[in-house]
């Protein structure tokens, strides 16, 4: 499996049976170039501008953007799980969902705007995860130390931090990633994550992924 970040929390996975897959694609309102990106499966955690603008997505072929288990291929399921934007139960933001991809051993999570500690349900419907996207800018989702926290719980062995402030959305009140990178040694920043079953050990425990849409 390829991951690529595009920008912010939009994600392409690229599976060996040559589906593409992406995770919450965001319009130009974010302040983040949009790059052509072709996928046959969009994930879509909740209906903000910087999250689900599937127009942007070329050749989609399925959108999926409600609970419970979807199965894209044979071999490829996806589990989305319902949870909230903020921590007043979506009072604030309303409701998000968190993405469980499924497909050659491994197991790959995206949680969109994910605005709260997961529940010991939540994560249980998770955990274990392989490869976690997770949100780290705080204010809008969960800040550092709650994402380090929801990293635990999840039981994450790779991470790759999204949704924190860059130039490209500097007048947002979120935090840079720096400040989640502080809560670990040995990040690595790399242009993708190329990830299989067998090499999870030889893979980096937090790893920024480049955004592509910024180079």
């Amino acid at each position: 499996m390829i991951i690529t970040c595009i920008g912010h929390a939009e994600f392409l996975l690229e599976l060996e049976n040559g589906m593409r897959l992406v995770n919450d694609p965001y319009d130009a309102s974010c302040g983040y170039p949009v790059p052509e990106v072709k996928a046959e499966a969009v994930l879509v955690s909740h209906g903000h501008h910087d999250h689900c603008a599937v127009e942007n997505v070329q050749g989609v072929e399925r959108a999926i953007d409600a609970a419970g288990e979807h199965t894209l291929a044979p071999d490829v399921k996806v589990t989305a799980v319902p949870c909230f934007h903020d921590e007043a139960e979506g009072s604030k933001r309303g409701g998000n969902l968190m993405f469980l991809v499924e497909a050659e051993g491994l197991r790959v999570a995206h949680l969109g705007d994910l605005g709260h500690l997961p529940t010991k349900e939540q994560a249980a419907a998770l955990a274990p995860v392989d490869v976690l996207m997770l949100p780290v800018g705080g204010f809008y989702t969960i800040d550092a130390a709650t994402a380090r926290e929801t990293a635990r719980l999840l039981q994450a062995r790779v991470i790759l931090p999204m949704h924190y402030r860059t130039r490209a959305n500097a007048d947002w009140p979120i935090a840079p990633v720096e400040e989640f990178l502080g809560l670990y040694e040995g990040a690595e920043r790399l242009n993708l994550l190329r990830v299989c079953e067998g090499d999870l050990d030889c893979q980096p425990a937090v790893a920024v992924l480049e955004p592509i849409s910024l180079k």
